[in-house]
């Protein structure tokens, strides 16, 4: 049976308790076993893919649909399953921080145990920074030399200032991207 997509989307788009049903029916275990194939989870895979057909029914009007709804749903579930194997990451980085630790360990001790370490990233990262926009940086993030004074200093325009200073952020969020989350981990902890 071929099913009319305009009239499935529009069915869904407008919230029709039977054609929504319908659609369910027809895609679920497909998507699980999708999932499946990433997670290697069913439970996780079913939870996924229930979740993305709760949100898929109160999306209803703000629904957009561009291409087929078979493409629309298996290309949802793989960005959803990526991004709980990406959440699952985090917590696994996280976990082997508090790894053997007791329940004393604080945040801040973390903090100061990885200091020098994250530390020692930055300055490795920065070598891969440009020379100019390298002193730029260590002027305005290390110093705290305002942007206006930085580029007085160096007779340069503020927004040449601003330039290399982002140059230099997008090398270390480049260089540093493996270790953003357990910084970012961190740094809420610390906070």
């Amino acid at each position: 049976m071929k099913l009319d997509e305009k009239l499935l989307i529009t069915g869904l788009q407008q919230q029709n308790k039977v054609i929504f049903d319908l659609v369910f029916t027809y895609y679920y275990s497909g998507l699980c076993a999708f999932a499946n194939q990433m997670l290697k989870d069913m439970q996780a895979s079913e939870d996924l893919v229930q979740d993305f057909f709760v949100k898929l029914w109160f999306q209803g009007s703000h629904l957009q649909i561009n291409c087929s709804l078979k493409s629309y749903f298996f290309s949802s579930v793989k960005n959803r399953a990526l991004d709980f194997l990406k959440h699952e990451k985090v917590k696994t980085q996280y976990a082997i921080l508090n790894d053997g630790c007791n329940d004393s360990v604080t945040p801040d001790e973390i903090w100061e145990f990885t200091q020098g370490e994250l530390e020692e990233l930055i300055e490795k990262a920065l070598t891969q920074v440009p020379p100019r926009a390298r002193e730029i940086f260590e002027l305005s993030r290390f110093k705290g030399v305002a942007n206006e004074e930085i580029a007085r200093q160096l007779n340069i325009s503020k927004r040449t200032v601003e330039v290399q200073i982002s140059k230099a952020l997008q090398v270390l969020r480049t260089e540093l991207k493996d270790y953003l989350p357990i910084f970012l981990i961190l740094l809420h902890c610390k906070h």
